[in-house]
């Protein structure tokens, strides 16, 4: 069994997800808490570039690369169109232990916290998505159902996170059943 726990952030585009994540990890890091993040794109992207051994390498036709040095590695891994790796594929991949900070994926079953700002104009998710355990917001719900924490209170939002994160086996039963 692996101590790894999940949690999400979910918000639709413009939220501040990925600057909130920035901002979270540091305390969570300086709270002792190993953190991996597993961030969806919705697009194609690149880790590697032109004229890196890496890119060079896929260019040719490699399916998979590793690249690695005394300080990290990286392995990237060609898909068939459509054939798009799921968050239970995803989430076995992570080395055990700590937590894990899911950025995308809302759609899915695993517990998350909403971020939502208000200047967006859009409908909060936390109304129709059972998975949604807390909200960062700069607007109040008293009505949420959940916590509801201020999107600057990165300190409380910690604290929310620690405590509603999930264990990996409960979230890929859940996941592997939708």
């Amino acid at each position: 069994m692996s101590d790894l726990r999940v949690i999400g952030l979910a918000g639709w585009s413009g939220a501040g997800k990925t600057t909130l994540l920035a901002r979270l990890i540091p305390v969570l890091v300086a709270r002792g808490v190993r953190v991996a993040t597993l961030k969806h794109a919705h697009h194609a992207f690149d880790i590697d570039h032109p004229g890196k051994d890496s890119f060079v390498h896929r260019q040719a036709g490699a399916s998979e690369v590793i690249v690695s040095s005394a300080r990290r590695w990286a392995q990237i891994r060609e898909v068939d169109e459509g054939a798009e790796a799921t968050l239970p594929e995803l989430l076995r991949r992570l080395t055990p232990g700590g937590l894990a900070l899911v950025e995308g994926f809302k759609r899915e079953a695993h517990p998350k916290l909403e971020v939502f700002r208000a200047a967006n104009g859009r409908a909060p998710l936390h109304d129709h998505d059972p998975h949604i355990v807390g909200v960062a917001s700069d607007v109040p719900f008293p009505q949420a159902g959940v916590p509801v924490v201020g999107l600057d209170d990165v300190e409380a939002i910690a604290s929310l996170v620690l405590e509603r994160a999930e264990a990996v086996e409960t979230v890929l039963a859940r996941l592997e059943r939708s």
